[in-house]
């Protein structure tokens, strides 16, 4: 009985550590600027990274592989939002701004190019 909630356990947190990572994965791909990107690959990525090791550590049961599978776990959580955060804060040094549409969310679509202000109606720049 033991063995079959733990067979689950690390099935489903193996599931939503692939999951998590995806989510990722689609993020810093699609998303439109440095900021959305730092911002998933910190959040969902860390996520991923972190229940698919508690999976591991739960596989091995307790062992000195799972104390180390701990170890990184908290290695991860401490390392990946401070990158992000690092990456975040030297984009905005260099004055990379972040890319919002007309009404400020943020939202453009599928553009991929930078677009003036003042263009997007075949106007000229003010």
């Amino acid at each position: 009985m033991i063995e079959t909630i733990r067979f689950w356990a690390i099935i489903v947190l193996i599931g939503l550590g692939v999951f998590f990572t995806f989510i990722a994965t689609v993020g810093v791909i699609r998303l439109p600027d440095v900021y959305a990107r730092t911002h998933t690959a910190s959040q969902a990525d860390t996520l991923g990274a972190g229940l698919t090791l508690a999976a591991v550590a739960l596989a091995l049961g307790w062992q000195q592989a799972a104390v180390y599978c701990v170890l990184l776990l908290f290695f991860v959580f401490i390392t990946n939002p401070t990158a992000a955060h690092a990456i975040a804060r030297s984009a905005a040094e260099t004055g990379v701004e972040a890319r919002l549409d007309d009404d400020g969310t943020g939202d453009r679509g599928h553009d991929t190019e930078p677009v003036e202000r003042g263009t997007e109606t075949g106007g000229e720049p003010q």
